[in-house]
């Protein structure tokens, strides 16, 4: 695959982002547009290496056909690349931008020099393919006269709603939020994912015959029975929005927020303007702290950076990564290893330091005599292996530290779906309240009803939620229609990187 001499050739060069210092002055999107010859160039270092590890178990959960559509750019042959591009993903531009790439994590190449830049090229193909017109909408020639209710409009949701379609269902997606897409409309920001690259799938799935119901939240505004009732099947794809708190004393000081509170008010602000700034957080002239790192700290400091923000810290409890794998950390698992992200690298591009600091527990938040915000009390910890082969965490004696804040972010995963559908629906759930249903099979107690993505799940990628999405359309389509043509995606369960 590739040029077969090319991975001796040619050196790892990932597309880059525009410079941080321009950047964080906007919301527009933090990437380049990468050079035809640059793009063929990586392509060409895939190597021609027997067992693609890429595009399966520890790599891609969808299966997505990686060495067939790095050799095609590397050939030139574009178009054919899409082609084998939707074949495995719906969506190529919203794992292209926000996926974190465990494909690049199992790379054959990577286990003696720098992997391919799969996701650079990924990317590359879906934003050419859009530029040449090739993506248009393509509605199904007939119809089943099955109708299919999906709750919750992400990944999961559009994904599954996108494959039933194709084969012939009638689809209704439901969304509480006032525009589609759930987490990839107001979840991740603009800089990381355009809007209008969310709206470009939506038109053209409506134009294929999706219909879209905006503020409608099942299980408080929309009966869920009425819609067990209305339709042949259903499925819940509403995601794992309940966030992990943070119950130190003083939690409730006015300026303690939850990521997403602050993420998606900024966003709808950036998207509707003045209409809606009553929920509206700003980080302008602040200390801020983020407690928590991943994608979702991330990016509460991009976005805390283009309010204005005086200072910015970011807590972890953990140690750093190291800079190379450990050795309990082989190929090909997922190299867990010391990253700069976008918004690391615009914070020291404006204080001279990367924000974040290590292995800190957040004992105290401060407020001042009006509830308001005014510091946090931390700890330093350490960590020692048990003889379990577990870690103990143990306060450092003498490392207490107060540290000034008027906004703090906490940013510390999702601990499952709310649970006032599952109740309303009598829905049996597992011991992490996700939405008990097997994967492969998606079916739940409840005649007709499904679930898949972040609800059934736990919180996880945009990539495992089009796993899930697609696994989900393969199976209610077979309950519908007694089998399915509908490919099933990759069901390896558990072996790909978790978050």
């Amino acid at each position: 695959m590739g040029k077969p001499t090319g991975f001796k050739e040619f050196d790892r060069k990932k597309v880059a982002w525009r410079l941080p210092v321009v950047r964080i002055n906007d919301y527009d999107e933090i990437y380049t547009e990468p050079k035809i010859d640059h793009l063929r160039e990586q392509g060409a270092r895939c190597m021609d290496c027997g067992v693609p590890f890429c595009q399966s178990g520890t790599g891609c959960p969808i299966d997505n056909l990686i060495p067939e559509w790095n050799d095609l750019v590397y050939n030139n042959r574009w178009k054919e690349a899409i082609e084998r591009l939707h074949k495995t993903n719906n969506f190529p531009e919203f794992t292209g931008r926000t996926c974190p790439a465990p494909c690049e994590g199992s790379c054959v190449l990577g286990i003696t020099n720098p992997p391919v830049t799969i996701k650079n090229i990924e990317n590359a193909i879906v934003d050419h393919a859009w530029e040449k017109g090739w993506i248009v909408p393509t509605p199904p020639e007939s119809r089943t006269g099955k109708k299919v209710a999906i709750v919750g409009s992400g990944p999961s949701g559009l994904s599954a709603a996108d494959q039933l379609n194709k084969v012939g269902h009638e689809v209704t997606v439901y969304e509480r939020a006032d525009r589609i897409g759930g987490l990839l409309q107001y979840g991740i920001p603009n800089m990381k994912l355009s809007k209008e690259a969310v709206q470009r799938r939506v038109d053209k799935m409506t134009a294929e015959g999706v219909k879209f119901v905006t503020n409608a939240n099942v299980g408080q505004d929309v009966d869920p029975k009425e819609l067990v009732n209305a339709n042949d099947a259903v499925l819940l794809a509403c995601g794992a929005t309940k966030p992990r708190d943070l119950p130190i004393a003083n939690r409730d000081a006015n300026g303690v927020h939850f990521a997403m509170e602050f993420l998606t008010a900024n966003t709808k602000q950036m998207v509707h303007g003045d209409s809606i700034d009553a929920d509206f957080i700003s980080a302008e002239g602040k200390d801020v702290i983020v407690i928590g790192g991943g994608d979702t700290g991330t990016d509460c400091i991009g976005t805390s950076l283009r309010h204005g923000c005086r200072s910015l810290v970011n807590f972890e409890l953990l140690p750093k990564p190291p800079e190379e794998r450990a050795d309990e950390n082989p190929w090909p698992e997922w190299p867990r290893v010391f990253r700069v992200d976008y918004g690391h690298e615009e914070a020291e591009a404006k204080y001279g330091r990367d924000p974040r600091e290590y292995q800190l527990l957040s004992k105290e938040f401060l407020k001042d005599d009006d509830g308001n915000l005014k510091g946090v009390k931390t700890v330093e910890v350490s960590w020692t292996k048990t003889d379990d082969g577990g870690w103990k965490m143990a306060e450092v004696e003498g490392s207490e530290k107060v540290w000034p804040a008027q906004l703090i972010l906490l940013a510390m995963g999702f601990l499952g779906p709310e649970q006032y559908l599952p109740e309303s629906l009598g829905l049996e759930v597992d011991a992490r309240s996700n939405f008990q249903a097997i994967h492969g099979k998606f079916a739940t107690n409840i005649d007709k009803v499904f679930a898949a993505g972040d609800c059934r799940r736990g919180q996880s990628l945009v990539v495992w939620a089009i796993n899930e999405g697609r696994g989900a359309a393969r199976a209610i389509d077979t309950f519908l229609q007694g089998s399915s043509n509908l490919p099933a995606p990759g069901t390896t369960m558990g072996t790909a990187m978790q978050v």
